[in-house]
């Protein structure tokens, strides 16, 4: 996850700059990182009821939201929500990090900021708000995208750059798929740690998405 994080803050940092070219390779690079954490949920799979039964009482109330480092890559993709930093609040220098990165745009913000500069039409609200809120998907930006998808010849560094988001995305949820399916081949649909509903949690959290339009708008290019 450092990895990742190194990765994602360096490729934000050139898009920011509008410089696509090394991002690309720094997405790729991310994207196969995620491929490696996902295989790690094969060998936690291997884990029956009665063995996760046998430790289960040491963790406490020990769970995946407490990674900083879990929270610092959602919010970097766009995933906002304030109340997650608070279980950091006694680690001064994690929760000052989470802070910055919940009031900084994300990647996604920038991405859209750079199609501003490349001509395409934006909304206002959409290029100056409040970064620490969840982005809201919006129909212009996937009418900006749809001219991107419909003349590659014309924009192929939006359009490599968009499916490199796409590659990122995907990889980032079947990591959570994975995760889902691993704790429900442990504990069912039981409690789970951390005081959460378990796999309910995670269920819910593979409706998110970090770059709405660029899912939405292959569905517009069928009707079209």
């Amino acid at each position: 996850m450092k990895l990742c994080i190194h990765e994602i803050s360096a490729a934000m940092r050139e898009v920011a700059k509008g410089r696509l070219g090394a991002v690309f390779k720094m997405l790729a690079r991310v994207s196969r990182i995620q491929g490696q954490l996902r295989q790690s949920w094969s060998v936690l799979s291997t884990m029956t009821p009665a063995d996760y039964r046998g430790f289960c009482g040491g963790l406490g109330q020990s769970s995946g939201v407490q990674s900083f480092q879990y929270r610092e890559i959602e919010f970097a993709l766009g995933n906002k929500h304030a109340a997650l930093v608070e279980v950091h609040r006694q680690h001064p220098e994690r929760y000052e990090r989470l802070q910055k990165v919940l009031h900084a745009p994300s990647f996604y913000d920038l991405c859209l900021q750079h199609l501003a500069r490349k001509g395409f039409s934006i909304p206002a609200d959409v290029l100056d708000r409040d970064w620490s809120q969840p982005y809201t998907p919006n129909a212009s930006i996937e009418a900006a995208w749809a001219k991107v998808y419909s003349a590659v010849d014309d924009h192929w560094e939006l359009y490599e750059l968009a499916e490199k988001l796409v590659d990122l995305e995907y990889e980032f949820q079947m990591w959570r798929f994975s995760h889902m399916k691993t704790v429900e081949r442990i504990i069912g649909h039981g409690k789970g740690t951390g005081g959460t509903s378990g796999v309910a949690f995670l269920q819910k959290a593979l409706s998110l998405k970090f770059f709405p339009e660029l899912w939405s708008v292959r569905s517009e290019l069928e009707r079209t």
